[in-house]
């Protein structure tokens, strides 16, 4: 709203300093601190209301240090994490955008149903939540619609450059290009790393080539219900879910950066996506609102963000990969969550087999997810979500150097 407002007295009134307003740069920068600035003011008020009403977290005996310490911490803090993404990107970005129109759809669609769940949590007091297949069903509506968008809309569009042997690249510099309507994506560690959706399919026939948005919103589908569950699995230490989430933001915000911008996307040789440079307001916003939430969430929490921010910021991170065509480089990015989700399966998987098997069912992990484990072992909370958080930025660190080692 404030960029059309300055905007507007730019252009007709040549204001001075309105021009400002025009640099991706600047309105990123103002977004990270309007976010800080809301998750403090509005974070505090949020918990004093909370526990007044006492809606706080119910906790089972798990065996686990300190478990019990945290009955009664005010939950539902994620709405202290949405208001401070939504409110900045609302006042900074461009609002026609497709790519905002998309995440700012993603943010309140997952956000909803987490605060459900949450709802029937804590305030009805039904233990179970809302039921699973509903928010699979939330979820699976999200990537339909995320999917069809990408696929279908004529604003998502990619550069391909015209080389002199007549081919045609999304990485080459030449001056001879045209914006396409084209699905690929970037294969990690590859030198010629654009995948085509539609290659997959080319030998199978006029049919699939026309119509492989069957396969390709699945594909979207998959991802969106694999991170979001994944943050919410990850949501079980204080700061760990926000933390890890501020890291992989941090880092999708860049790829969307230089992903939008003609110059640097020449200079890294990498695919150039007209118009997502504008969702680095939004990453920004995202980061600034998971580390301003920290303040309250870090240990000893005095809020817990519940399924209404960890499906949320689930959610957020799968649909920016698939925005930026960084999808594929999700294990990676997302490897505390992958890692997180994988524990809980694997956990699960082996019991039902031995329990099968010998008639008594036998762990590989002494609890699940794999922060429990380590809590079991002996290891102090704060300890283990510093060392996940190295780990986090470890694995970012390695997905950005995608962006020159081929």
């Amino acid at each position: 709203m404030l960029y059309y407002l300055f905007d507007f007295l730019h252009r007709h009134y040549n204001v001075p300093g309105t021009g400002v307003f025009q640099y991706t740069s600047f309105r990123a920068a103002m977004a990270v601190v309007t976010s800080l600035i809301i998750a403090q003011l509005f974070g505090k008020r949020l918990i004093a209301i909370l526990r007044r009403k006492q809606i706080g977290e119910t906790v089972r005996d798990l065996g686990l240090q300190g478990q019990l310490e945290k009955k009664g911490t005010p939950t539902m803090g994620g709405l202290i994490i949405l208001l401070a993404i939504l409110v900045p990107t609302l006042l900074f970005a461009k609002l026609d955008n497709i790519y905002v129109i998309l995440m700012i759809l993603s943010t309140v669609w997952l956000g909803l149903i987490g605060f459900v769940d949450d709802y029937i949590k804590v305030v009805k007091k039904d233990k179970e939540g809302l039921a699973g297949r509903f928010k699979l069903l939330g979820q699976l509506g999200l990537g339909l619609t995320v999917g069809w968008v990408l696929f279908f809309s004529h604003d998502v569009t990619v550069r391909q450059y015209l080389l002199s042997n007549g081919q045609i690249s999304a990485v080459d510099a030449s001056r001879v290009y045209q914006d396409v309507k084209l699905m690929i994506t970037t294969i990690p560690f590859a030198k010629n790393n654009e995948l085509n959706y539609g290659d997959l399919f080319a030998t199978a026939g006029d049919f699939f080539n026309e119509y492989y948005a069957f396969f390709y919103i699945p594909i979207v589908i998959i991802i969106i219900m694999a991170v979001s569950n994944g943050a919410n699995i990850t949501d079980g230490l204080d700061g760990l879910a926000a933390g890890t989430s501020a890291i992989i933001g941090t880092t999708l915000g860049i790829f969307a950066f230089v992903s939008g911008n003609a110059v640097l996307a020449d200079y890294l040789d990498i695919m150039f996506i007209p118009n997502v440079g504008e969702l680095t307001i939004f990453c920004t916003a995202f980061v600034g609102a998971c580390v301003g939430f920290l303040w309250y969430n870090s240990y000893p929490a005095q809020v817990f963000m519940g399924d209404t921010g960890s499906l949320a910021i689930g959610g957020i991170i799968a649909v920016l990969a698939l925005i930026v065509r960084k999808e594929l480089l999700i294990p990676v990015l997302c490897g505390i969550f992958l890692v997180e989700n994988l524990s809980v399966m694997v956990q699960v998987s082996y019991f039902k087999y031995t329990k099968r098997k010998y008639g008594e069912g036998r762990r590989l992990l002494r609890m699940s997810p794999l922060h429990h484990h380590y809590q079991k072992l002996g290891y102090h909370e704060s300890k283990i979500v510093s060392r996940f958080w190295i780990v986090g930025i470890m694995l970012a660190v390695l997905t950005l150097v995608t962006l020159k080692l081929r």
